[in-house]
């Protein structure tokens, strides 16, 4: 089948699976920033997205799509590698019209899925997986209810002393990561798709740019509110 046995097969799934992380990671920002209005709307929505079969089916597509991504990561990067040969070896400038993020996607894919990782442990594990494998209550604190994700957030980022610290630069270093990712990725995504006009080509690189900009700005703005503040920025103590 060409989309696994050809290079520019590998490299549209790279570009669905990876379109289909962007507009996940849209929803979840968007559900993010609704913490810094309300403590009742988020943990209504983390009640409802908390361990049904749909948040589960979702969590379970959610990991399909990121070892895919991953997964044809290593094989286009292994591709690529065998192609240059002995030429990989040897010293050469950088192109200057190249960017940082272009050379070093793959660096910045695994940064990524570490953040997740921790990601997982602190929101994931004590919240979804918490609330029908530990009574209903967060594995660091067994009087945050597994639902409550604003207050698993306050623990998070301000109330576990030193290593709230950690874990805020942390998310930081992590958000700085996906950026660097996904302004190269999401355009050069909708060049593999077929936006590839000299023309579109400019707008869809510029729209790229500003939408993930502001989709990261959303978490960085949660975290820093958390982690300064205690609460949303504009949540009434």
């Amino acid at each position: 089948m060409w989309l696994t046995n050809s290079s520019i097969g590998r490299k549209v799934i790279m570009s669905v699976t990876g379109t289909a992380l962007i507009l996940f990671l849209t929803f979840h920002a968007c559900m993010n920033v609704v913490a810094l209005f309300s403590k009742e709307g988020y943990n209504m929505i983390c009640e409802f997205l908390g361990s049904n079969w749909y948040a589960v089916a979702g969590t379970v597509a959610l990991v399909a799509l990121i070892a895919i991504h991953f997964i044809y990561a290593i094989i286009l990067t292994l591709q690529n590698l065998k192609a240059r040969g002995q030429n990989r070896y040897a010293v050469t400038d950088k192109p200057e019209k190249v960017e940082w993020a272009s050379q070093n996607m793959f660096v910045l894919g695994v940064i990524i899925c570490l953040g997740l990782c921790l990601h997982l442990f602190n929101f994931w594990f004590n919240m979804m997986f918490a609330e029908f494998a530990n009574s209903g209550y967060a594995y660091v604190d067994a009087t945050i209810g597994a639902a409550d994700g604003y207050t698993m957030m306050q623990y998070t980022f301000h109330n576990a002393g030193t290593l709230s610290v950690v874990y805020t630069v942390l998310y930081l270093v992590w958000f700085c990561a996906i950026w660097f990712h996904l302004s190269h990725g999401m355009w050069s995504a909708m060049q593999t798709l077929g936006w590839s006009g000299k023309t579109w080509f400019t707008r869809v690189r510029c729209i790229s740019n500003i939408y993930v900009t502001i989709v990261m700005l959303c978490f960085t703005a949660v975290v820093l509110s958390f982690a300064i503040l205690g609460r949303g920025a504009f949540v009434c103590s």
